[in-house]
């Protein structure tokens, strides 16, 4: 199952994919370092609530939320000194595996929605795959 919205109203994106593993599994892969790497760009790393984090594509930012097995919300700033916009992944159990949800919100007007769509969309194929 697929699904991908841009809603510009608010500015925001989000993509929803089912992983077919068991969330268990894709915990793991998650807090992985490809997983991580996956979600934050290569060089970036999960932490705790409050612990900054920083890729070498230049994006970087602070976990604000960190639930095992739920949630991770982090801010995201595309770049030293752009705004800080906030990306939540959530994550459950369904019958067909694990529902995976990235929502990026609070995003600037000249935020490319379309390229912010397709990085989210390859981070849960990602993740899926090293599940």
């Amino acid at each position: 199952m697929e699904t991908t919205e841009a809603v510009s109203e608010t500015r925001s994106v989000a993509v929803t994919r089912v992983a077919p593993a068991q969330l268990e599994a894709v915990w793991r892969a998650l807090m992985a370092p490809t997983g991580a790497q996956a979600l934050l760009g290569v060089g970036g790393q999960l932490g705790n609530k409050g612990e900054s984090w920083r890729a070498e594509d230049g994006t970087y930012g602070i976990t604000r939320s960190f639930h095992p097995k739920e949630q991770i919300r982090f801010s995201w700033h595309a770049s030293e000194g752009a705004p800080a916009t906030l990306v939540d992944l959530r994550m459950r159990a369904v019958d067909e595996g694990t529902e995976l949800r990235i929502v990026h919100g609070n995003l600037p007007e000249d935020a490319d929605l379309e390229a912010l769509r397709s990085r989210w969309e390859a981070t849960l194929e990602n993740l899926i795959a090293a599940a």
